[in-house]
């Protein structure tokens, strides 16, 4: 028995990079902080655009600790649904081609955060990566990291719990 011929690898990429403009667009708050998102592959990083805005302390000058924290809480819970989106997305229970804001399953829901502010955070980009480290059904838990210059100095790093929200089937 021969399999079909597999789907091009453009047509996969497409989707994933549609699925993920959609779910950035449908939390406004990431566009007002400035957060964009890299994928590779199933790997997403974070990007907190260097902004004035941002600074908390101007006579360091450093990254305000709200705007590390919602960078990383952001971050965390991008990882989480994509994953989730993603899923549904390959299985078919839901088109690509008619994602869009209003259509998205529900996010998941912060149940507790705890930052560990490492260092100032300069006034330049930084850089998060989340990392699952438990997901059921109702409950997750992240773990997020985040750099400027060099991914191996951390300045700040956090991890979460979050309620799931209900899936269908």
């Amino acid at each position: 028995m021969s399999r079909g011929k597999p789907e091009p690898v453009e047509r996969i990429k497409q989707r994933r990079d549609r699925a993920l403009a959609v779910l950035v667009e449908a939390v406004p708050y990431i566009g007002f902080l400035g957060v964009s998102f890299d994928r590779r592959g199933d790997e997403l990083t974070g990007v907190l655009s260097y902004d004035p805005k941002l600074i908390g302390n101007p006579l360091l000058p450093a990254l305000h600790g709200g705007a590390i924290a919602s960078f990383l809480e952001v971050t965390a819970i991008m990882e989480l649904s994509f994953t989730l989106l993603w899923d549904d997305v390959e299985s078919g229970r839901i088109a690509a081609e008619s994602l869009s804001p209003e259509t998205l399953p529900r996010l998941p829901k912060t149940i507790d955060f705890t930052v560990d502010y490492l260092r100032s955070g300069l006034p330049r980009d930084a850089y998060a990566r989340a990392r699952v480290n438990r997901q059921g059904r109702r409950y997750a838990s992240v773990h997020v990291e985040a750099w400027q210059d060099n991914r191996q100095r951390l300045f700040a790093q956090a991890t979460g719990h979050f309620l799931m929200p209900p899936r269908d089937g």
